[in-house]
């Protein structure tokens, strides 16, 4: 079971709150977080990282709820974005103090104008094309605009391949043969302030390995970096660190010893003046949330047994887009036959399940299902396809619930349309 979520007299509760309870207030399908998790785990980076004086700039596109990025803010966290919207949400949740690291290979001028307006922390460039429009929009602006160059070390991560990023096969980042030569170019240039490294080579990594390659990758551009006598304030190791989505590939480290790794691997910039930055997403937030969505009927087609619920492929996609497993739990316990089935969605398509054979107790209509681990990219990824409303997000603490996202209705669907 997950932190924070347990069951009580037969039925699964969320930090507290029951999620039977909250169908009944908000609706199905919603997604339910704890805070506490979410809490605990961005503390236990941000104290982690302390003995560095690291810094933690939480993965925006993870989970972009405004109520739970105000909430990370206050702890310390900032901000890791990827578009002129996730900036929106940061500054609108608060996070004009914050740092704010832009990513992202596809920056455009606007984006890149509201950026240097709101004085990121950094643009990790990502191409040569990039580094010449931001210093051309900063001048523009009589501005200094302070750079990272993301470097791609060709480090395969064994992840997902839509999810790696370190890669010469991947878009992400400047090819390592290239990144010296970049910063040269860079650092002459008037309008731009050379601040950092980073490097970011995929996601959902559970072992150590990936990461020490990429780091030590990191720590001898720098020292090429200083021989040049090219100097930079931070440092950018990226995220990445897994999760366990109960496929039966846990992550065999925990947040603890990833930082702890991290220190030791990077004491030594210490002496140097040079701040680490992590930016993890994932493994704040994905644990901590659950998709709840209701049994609308079972059938046979022949011999195949389905569940159809009335949550679907554009509210969490990640089983269809991925392949991912999210382990599924009964709302309420009942001590029903467990039998193979295909937990399918309303939507249109034949790729709209949540699970393919999976041994379930027999569900009937009405019944209530919890999607774990569907904190990270789960609401955030969703779309209004077959036009169907974004669902509602709810928070719990403590027992005590607030909808930080009302469910949509028709009309907003259409609320920006005209004919």
């Amino acid at each position: 079971m997950y932190q924070h979520f347990d069951y009580k007299s037969k039925t699964l509760h969320c930090d507290g709150v029951s999620l039977e309870t909250l169908a009944t207030e908000v609706g199905t399908p919603f997604y339910a977080y704890s805070l506490s998790s979410i809490l605990d785990r961005a503390s236990a980076y941000v104290n982690g990282l302390k003995p560095i004086g690291g810094k933690v700039c939480y993965s925006v596109k993870a989970n972009s709820n405004l109520t739970i990025l105000k909430e990370l803010f206050a702890i310390g966290c900032g901000a890791d974005i990827v578009s002129g919207g996730e900036l929106y949400r940061v500054l609108l949740a608060g996070g004009d103090d914050v740092p704010i690291i832009f990513s992202g290979v596809g920056k455009t001028k606007e984006e890149i104008d509201a950026a240097i307006d709101a004085r990121v922390t950094c643009f990790n460039i990502e191409s040569v094309d990039e580094l010449d429009l931001i210093a051309s929009r900063a001048s523009l602006r009589n501005a200094v605009a302070p750079i990272a160059i993301r470097v791609n070390p060709n480090i395969d991560a064994k992840t997902h391949p839509y999810i790696s990023t370190g890669l010469y096969d991947n878009k992400f980042g400047v090819p390592a043969k290239e990144t010296l030569q970049l910063y040269k170019r860079a650092k002459d240039i008037p309008s731009i302030k050379v601040s950092g490294l980073a490097c970011h080579i995929g996601s959902q990594l559970t072992t150590a390995q990936p990461f020490a390659e990429s780091w030590n990758f990191l720590l001898e551009t720098v020292r090429q970096l200083g021989e040049m006598a090219i100097s930079i304030d931070h440092l950018d190791i990226g995220g990445g660190l897994g999760i366990n989505y109960g496929d039966g590939k846990p992550c065999q480290l925990s947040i603890a010893e990833f930082c702890d790794n991290v220190c030791n691997a990077t004491k030594s910039l210490a002496n140097q003046d040079i701040t680490v930055m992590c930016e993890p997403g994932r493994s704040i937030v994905g644990e901590a949330g659950t998709l709840v969505t209701k049994v609308i009927r079972t059938k046979l087609n022949g011999s195949k047994h389905f569940t159809v619920v009335d949550g679907a492929m554009n509210d969490l996609i990640r089983p269809s887009l991925y392949q991912s497993h999210h382990p599924i739990l009964p709302v309420r316990e009942k001590d029903n036959e467990q039998i193979p089935t295909d937990v399918v969605g309303p939507i249109c398509e034949s790729g709209d399940f949540f699970a393919k054979d999976r041994k379930l107790a027999k569900a009937e209509a009405g019944d209530l299902l919890a999607l774990m681990a569907a904190g990270a990219y789960g609401a955030s990824m969703a779309s209004r396809y077959n036009s169907r409303p974004i669902v509602a997000e709810v928070l719990c603490k403590d027992s005590v619930w607030k909808q930080i996202r009302k469910r949509e209705s028709y009309r907003d669907l259409v609320a920006l349309e005209s004919f």
